[in-house]
Order: structure tokens, then C-alpha cells, then sequence
């Protein structure tokens, strides 16, 4: 009988990896997985981890850093670390009977990590978690125990997401909100090519070092997170301007014309505004918005270094041409206030997969997208002492912006 018991917790062990929690105590404090060598760069986070209770080494005494994440061990995980208050009775995942983490998943749910209706077809706990899925959990989770992060989540559902997937028009809109929550808090990060990738898995080693960032955002406001802030003003004012610069729009708004259409003076089309992004590089090494490696590059540096005072700001539109033979200049000779922009230089637009004024066969440009193209457009504004400007639309609306005084 001691062989069979035995052998079946190696085998749980095998299978899950994760365990529930038998306290901290030293002797798990003191264990070294053979396979997290001194020099592993999460081995601090997976100590910790493992010390605590929220992770369980295998029985061959490896820790197996590079490990997928599956459904189960996650939500087993997130219902260790939390201190959410947990609703009783609801209905768990009909293919988790007998599974060795109904009851932590179903701990989750009542968190309200995990949402049954996000699964119409069964949890599959053993399938590898996404990325998108660990936002949206994590993101949940802290909205379920928190106002503000609930709140956080309603200001960015029409933000700018600050990744490569945005701007290439491949990430969900469903999705806004909790990349932008585990973005702006710091819970996960993009890749060094500015994607999310919101499909990618999570290794072991991966979880435990966001299980300790976790433990550090849940006792924090919503609030307090300057990047997420930068995030909500986007989503909810279509702009970051107030933020990052010293000018402001006074009792206008951005939203006032977003989505609104500007018709060209010379009849050749219109356009619609979307929104403007300022990026502050008086300090080039700390350009205070979480949007600059998108837009900014060191082939700017030397003017914007070399002229203090300018902010460069960013605006999404989106020309409609009317005219058969449009090009690039009938918009400069259409357009006549702030709207009228340049287009922007650097390599960004090509290495992020969004489109700027084209400089060459703009023709061509617009004969092949004649229902509308959007593209970003490039203005600095000028703090020495010719400050001010304003954008007006066709129903009237319209935005001053001027320094703050």
C-alpha cells in the first residue's frame, strides 16, 4: 500500500506541478532545484514563490523553469496569492470533476479571476495559458476587489494600447482594457520588439516572477501607476497632453472632435481626428510617456535635443478623398490649423506597421484606399513664446490649446 501511495503522488505530481500550499517552512526555503542553477535570472522569484506555497517543485527535484503554464496551475496560483473575498456557490467547469484543481479554480472564479462564460466549451485545464488570458484574469482579479481598477478597466476600452498589435490592427478590441491594466501597472511587459504577443504562453519561471508582482500591485490603488494613468487619460480624453507636457486645453477637450470630420477648404475630401499624443523629450533619456519608443527614435534626438522647447505630439486621422487625382497635397492645401501636420520621418512606422503621410507616389497611395486611410501625423508644439493653437471641425466643435500658466 506505501508503493501504490506513493507512486501516485509522483505521478500528481508530474502532472500538476503545483500543489496546494503546506505552509513556508525552512525546509522549502533551503531545497535548490537541480535545474535553477544560481545564475538563473528568476531564481529569486521562484524561491520566493516556492517558499511561500504558491509553487510546488516535482518529485525528481527539479523546479522545470521552462515549463508551459496551463489553465489550472495558473488559477491555482492566482487563488493562493490573493486575498480577494471569494462568492460562494458558483457553478464550476463541468470538465473539472475529479480534477485535482476544481476547487482552486473554482476558487478563482469566485474571485473573480476567471469568467465561465470566456470557456462556453469546458475550462480544458491542461491547455498551455495564454497571454491574453493571464491579462484578462489578472485584470479581473484586481477589478473584483478594487473600484478604482474596475474603473481603470472602463477608461481604457477605447485607449491606445501601447504595443505592436495595436497599431497593426491584430489585437482584439475586447482585449484594451486588461493588457492596458497588467501594462500600466508593470504585471506583464511587452517584448524588446514592441509586441505583446497576446498568443504566446508563460513558462513556470515566467508566472512566479508576475505572482510577485501581483502581490505587490493587489495593495496598491489603481491610481498610483503613472503609465496607467497615461493610459485612462487616452482612453477617456484622446489625448496624454496634460501629462507628459506643460500644455493644456483649458475647458476644451479632445473628445469634442474625435470622430468628428474636418472637410478640406479646397473640396478635395476630409478628414476625422482620432487623437493626439504628445511625447516630452526635453529629457531624452526619461521622455515620460509610455507611447515614445513608438513614435520617437534616436534619428530624432540630435534636432529635438538640439531645440529645447518643442514637445512633438501625434495625431491619428483618417482622409477621405473625394477628388480622383488625390494626393498628399491637396491635404497640406486643404488643411489650415493644428490639423495641418507633416509626416513622420523615422523608420517607426514601417517597424510598427502603422501608416504616416506618404512622401513619395502619394497618388498611388490614395487611389488604392479610396473608402479612407488613417494615419499618424507629426507636429511640434513650441514652448518659446509662440505657444497656442487650435483645431475646429466641421459642427463647430473645437479644441484650444495653449501653456499652462
Amino acid at each position: 500500500m506505501k508503493v501504490i501511495v506513493k507512486g501516485l503522488l509522483a505521478g500528481l505530481l508530474t502532472i500538476t506541478g503545483v500543489l496546494p500550499s503546506i505552509g513556508t517552512g525552512e525546509a522549502v526555503a533551503s531545497f535548490k532545484f537541480k535545474d535553477v542553477p544560481a545564475n538563473h535570472w528568476a531564481k529569486d522569484a521562484i524561491y520566493k514563490a516556492v517558499n511561500k506555497g504558491y509553487f510546488k517543485g516535482y518529485s525528481d527535484g527539479t523546479f522545470r523553469p521552462n515549463a508551459k503554464v496551463t489553465r489550472a496551475e495558473f488559477a491555482a496560483l492566482m487563488a493562493r496569492v490573493s486575498n480577494n473575498p471569494t462568492t460562494q456557490g458558483l457553478e464550476n467547469f463541468s470538465d473539472l470533476k475529479g480534477h485535482w484543481a476544481e476547487s482552486a479554480v473554482a476558487k478563482a472564479i469566485g474571485m473573480g479571476f476567471i469568467s465561465k462564460k470566456d470557456y462556453p466549451n469546458g475550462f480544458k485545464p491542461g491547455t498551455a495559458l495564454t497571454r491574453r488570458e493571464m491579462a484578462k484574469w489578472m485584470a479581473s482579479g484586481l477589478a473584483a476587489n478594487k473600484e478604482d481598477f474596475k474603473q481603470a478597466l472602463s477608461d481604457t476600452k477605447d485607449t491606445l494600447v501601447p504595443v505592436a498589435e495595436y497599431f497593426k490592427g491584430s489585437l482584439n478590441k475586447s482585449d484594451y482594457p486588461y493588457i492596458s491594466v497588467v501594462l500600466g501597472t508593470g504585471l506583464m511587459a511587452g517584448y524588446p520588439d514592441g509586441s505583446f504577443g497576446p498568443n504566446k504562453t508563460t513558462t513556470r519561471a515566467e508566472a512566479a516572477v508576475i505572482l510577485a508582482r501581483y502581490e505587490k500591485v493587489s495593495t496598491k490603488s489603481a491610481e498610483s501607476f503613472a503609465d496607467l494613468n497615461e493610459l485612462r487619460m487616452v482612453g477617456t480624453k484622446k489625448t496624454n497632453l496634460e501629462l507628459v507636457t506643460p500644455f493644456t486645453t483649458g475647458n476644451t477637450s479632445f473628445t469634442d472632435i474625435s470622430g468628428k470630420k474636418k472637410s478640406f477648404r479646397n473640396g478635395a475630401g476630409n478628414l476625422v481626428f482620432h487623437r493626439l499624443i504628445a511625447v516630452n523629450t526635453q529629457n531624452w533619456n526619461d521622455k515620460k510617456s509610455v507611447y515614445a519608443p513608438f513614435f520617437v527614435d534616436d534619428s530624432d534626438k540630435n534636432f529635438l535635443t538640439k531645440h529645447k522647447g518643442l514637445y512633438p505630439v501625434f495625431m491619428q486621422i483618417t482622409i477621405y478623398p473625394k477628388s480622383k487625382q488625390f494626393d498628399v497635397d491637396h491635404y497640406y492645401n486643404g488643411v489650415y490649423d493644428f490639423l495641418s501636420a507633416s509626416p513622420i520621418t523615422n523608420d517607426l512606422p514601417n517597424k510598427f506597421g502603422y501608416f504616416t503621410l506618404p512622401r513619395m507616389y502619394t497618388k498611388e497611395f490614395f487611389k488604392n484606399r479610396p473608402n479612407g486611410v488613417t494615419v499618424w501625423v507629426t507636429k511640434n508644439m513650441d514652448d518659446n513664446g509662440r505657444v497656442g493653437g487650435q483645431i475646429d471641425m466641421d459642427d463647430g466643435s473645437v479644441v484650444y490649446f495653449s501653456r499652462k500658466k
